[in-house]
């Protein structure tokens, strides 16, 4: 745009000279007071005027085969038009044909400076059109880039598979993985965008990108900067269909928070329990981390067996899954750090209260309570009348 105002410019001014040469060239056969009349403002002759103006050299200035104007013939018409609107529309038209066509339809006569100035407007044209096929090779290449990106990175899982003699069944399940962590991720690792920003920029781009901590209930109760303590060891994970995030008597290792996907939960005594968007399984390790940062009074730490946290269900994706998770030694960092506001008895009994892991074991504990009754009720009646129920 700006090339083609500045080309259109040159070009009606330099129109404008070249009529200018070609009256002063009249007037060098005539009389020179008629050189007064070619300025505006300049005359005030009458009758020079007049006789200037029935002057067939100066009136063939005006005509486009009374001149060599070369480039400039269609400069001779317009530079007389009335019509400021017209003079300058038809310039930068005039600009953008010839930088778009490289000047190949324009004929310069043998004026040294209307062949420097055809010469000009040809390399402008080429370096505009250089410029133009680069960003236009830039753009292509960045729309593919992430396509090779992601084609070589299956030609090395494929190799290593390969080179493995991983069997059928496993490297379908690994080509699926790799195939829905690539449309959840484009490829980009978060955790290097967050490196070069600042904190507070960091702060807020996390709290947008994991609201869903809101929608929970047992985060809903925290405090703003337990909740930023948290965010900031989130780490994004991707789970496929029928994957086993927890399985029954194994290490809780983690508390995943589903963003996308849905899950499910089977009890020991095989009540399935829906899991989707915004819920979080293996919250048992909050309170179990809470139990291990404990203090006695008098300011001694409670010893808590090293082992682990055990299982007591199985949790797998129902379909494929887009989740956060939070390591349990990152876990046991927001605890140690914010023990004392984490024992806030609503925070304490919305853990309770939500999670199925506390729903399970409550529910066995009654019924453990409910048969230990009932074999006292049934040895107390065997007791006091000799008879057996």
């Amino acid at each position: 745009m700006l090339a083609g105002h500045v080309v259109g410019s040159c070009w009606y001014l330099f129109g404008l000279q070249r009529v200018n040469q070609c009256l002063r060239d009249a007037c060098g056969n005539s009389d020179h007071e008629c050189r007064d009349l070619i300025d505006c403002g300049r005359g005030d002759s009458y009758q020079a005027f007049a006789a200037w103006k029935s002057n067939e050299s100066a009136s063939a200035c005006f005509q486009e085969d009374g001149f060599p104007y070369g480039i400039y013939m269609k400069a001779v018409n317009l530079t007389n038009h009335t019509s400021l609107f017209t003079r300058y529309s038809y310039s930068l038209f005039w600009g953008f044909q010839q930088i778009s066509t490289l000047a190949g339809n324009q004929e310069p006569s043998y004026f040294l400076g209307e062949v420097f100035f055809t010469m000009g407007i040809i390399g402008l044209g080429l370096l505009l059109f250089a410029l133009l096929i680069g960003n236009m090779q830039n753009f292509l290449q960045a729309l593919g880039r992430r396509n090779l990106e992601m084609t070589l990175r299956r030609r090395d899982v494929e190799q290593w598979m390969s080179h493995r003699r991983l069997p059928e069944g496993i490297r379908k399940r690994v080509r699926e993985a790799e195939r829905f962590n690539w449309a959840a991720t484009r490829g980009v690792k978060e955790e290097l965008l967050f490196e070069n920003m600042p904190d507070d920029l960091q702060r807020d781009i996390r709290r947008h990108l994991f609201i869903f901590l809101k929608k929970v209930r047992i985060f809903s109760l925290m405090d703003e900067s337990i909740l930023d303590a948290i965010r900031e060891r989130l780490k994004q994970r991707t789970y496929i269909s029928s994957s086993t995030v927890l399985h029954r008597g194994g290490l809780v290792e983690k508390m995943v928070f589903i963003v996308r996907g849905e899950m499910e939960s089977i009890g020991e005594d095989g009540s399935v329990l829906p899991l989707s968007e915004g819920d979080v399984c293996g919250e048992e390790l909050l309170t179990w981390c809470l139990e291990r940062s404990s203090v006695n009074p008098d300011g001694t730490r409670i010893k808590m067996p090293s082992k682990g946290l055990l299982s007591n269900r199985n949790v797998r994706c129902v379909t494929n899954v887009e989740a956060f998770s939070l390591s349990v030694a990152d876990l046991e960092d927001v605890t140690s750090l914010f023990s004392r506001f984490l024992r806030n008895p609503r925070v304490q009994g919305a853990i309770r209260y939500e999670s199925p892991y506390w729903r399970l074991r409550a529910a066995r504990q009654i019924q453990v309570a409910w048969r230990y009754r009932k074999r006292r009720l049934h040895r107390l009646y065997t007791a006091q009348s000799g008879y057996s129920l």
